[in-house]
C-alpha cells in the first residue's frame, strides 16, 4: 500500500472500520458487514427529536424533526449505491437536524444491482417532488439536497434533473466526498489507487454494479458526463485528500464555477473516504463538520 501520512486519530477510525470486514464477499454478505460497522459508529440519537418513518410517493424515507423546525428542509441521501439505508446514516441525519434546528428527510432509494440505474435516482426525484407539494408546509426557497459518496451523485444528478425540466431547485447542492462519474485518468485515481476504506478498484465495483445493464451512461448516472453546468444550485462540495474520488468534486467545482455557478470547494487534508462516521473521533473531521454546519446555516 503506498503511503497515506494519517494522524493518529485519522488511523484508528480506519484500523475500527476496516475490523468489520467480511469474508463473505457475495452482495449479501457485504450489506451485512456494511450494516454492523455503521451500527459501531451510531451514537444515541440527541434528545427531543421526532423521528418518523413513512412512503412518500412509494418510496420509503425517515422524516428527523427538531422542536420549532420550522420550513427549511434537508434531503438526505446516503453514500452507497448498493449498501446503506436509513441506518446506516442515521447519526448523520440526527445530528444535522439537532444541530441546525432543521427538518431532515432520509431517502430510502432502491439499491444495486437488484435495482440499477436509474432505480435510485428516480426514487429521489419522486421523493424532491412530493416534498414540494407535501403537508410539512416547507419553504421551497429553503430545501437543500445533500449527500455523501454515492448520495452526491444523486444529489448533484438531482438538481441536473430539475434544472433540464425547469423545475423548482434546491437551494443549495451539498456534496461529499461524491463519486460523480470523473474519468479514470484523473490524478486521483492513481494517486489513490489503494486509499484507506475505498480503492480504486472499489470504484470501478460500484460503478459497474450500478450501471449494470446501462450501455451508455447519461448525465444522470454520472453528472460530470453533463455538457451544461450553468442554472445550477450553489454548492458545497468537500473532497478527502486520500480517497480515489477526489478529483471528482474537485473537477465538478471548477465546472461549476466556469459556468458562473457558486461553488465551494473543501479540500478536507488528511481526510479518508467514509470519514464522516468518524465524528469527535478525528478533529480533522470535526473541522469538516464545523465548516460544513457553517454553510448549511447560512443556506437554510
Amino acid at each position: 500500500m503506498a503511503p497515506y501520512p494519517l494522524s493518529e486519530q485519522m488511523t484508528a477510525f480506519v484500523d475500527k472500520t476496516l475490523s468489520f470486514n467480511s469474508t463473505d464477499s457475495s452482495i449479501t454478505g457485504l450489506r451485512q458487514a456494511y450494516s454492523e460497522m455503521c451500527r459501531a459508529f451510531t451514537p444515541a440519537r440527541p434528545a427531543g427529536l421526532s423521528v418518523v418513518d413513512f412512503e412518500l410517493a412509494g418510496v420509503a424515507v425517515r422524516s428527523y424533526q427538531p422542536p420549532a423546525s420550522g420550513a427549511s428542509c434537508i434531503v438526505y441521501l446516503h453514500g452507497g449505491w448498493v449498501v446503506g439505508d436509513l441506518d446506516s446514516h442515521d447519526f448523520i441525519c440526527a445530528e444535522w437536524a439537532s444541530t441546525l434546528g432543521v427538518r431532515v428527510i432520509a431517502v430510502n432509494y432502491r439499491r444495486a444491482p437488484e435495482h440499477p440505474f436509474p432505480a435510485a435516482f428516480d426514487d429521489c426525484l419522486k421523493v424532491w417532488r412530493a416534498l414540494l407539494t407535501s403537508p410539512f408546509q416547507l419553504d421551497p426557497e429553503r430545501m437543500l439536497v445533500a449527500g455523501d459518496s454515492a448520495g452526491g451523485n444523486l444529489a448533484a444528478a438531482l438538481c441536473l434533473a430539475l434544472r433540464d425540466t425547469g423545475e423548482r431547485l434546491p437551494c443549495a447542492q451539498v456534496l461529499i466526498y461524491p463519486g460523480l462519474g470523473g474519468d479514470h485518468r484523473l490524478p486521483s485515481r492513481s494517486e489513490c489507487i489503494d486509499a484507506p476504506l475505498l480503492s480504486s478498484s472499489d470504484v470501478d465495483y460500484y460503478h459497474a454494479l450500478y450501471l449494470r445493464g446501462t450501455r451508455h451512461p447519461n448525465a444522470y448516472a454520472m453528472p460530470l458526463l453533463a455538457k451544461d453546468f450553468s442554472g445550477l444550485p450553489p454548492a458545497w462540495i468537500a473532497v478527502a485528500q486520500f480517497d480515489p474520488l477526489r478529483d471528482d468534486g474537485v473537477l465538478y467545482a471548477e465546472r461549476l464555477k466556469a459556468a458562473g455557478v457558486a461553488a465551494t470547494l473543501y479540500v478536507g487534508e488528511g481526510l479518508v473516504h467514509g470519514c464522516l462516521r468518524a465524528r469527535r473521533q478525528a478533529v480533522e473531521v470535526d473541522a469538516l463538520y464545523e465548516t460544513l454546519f457553517g454553510y448549511l446555516s447560512a443556506r437554510l
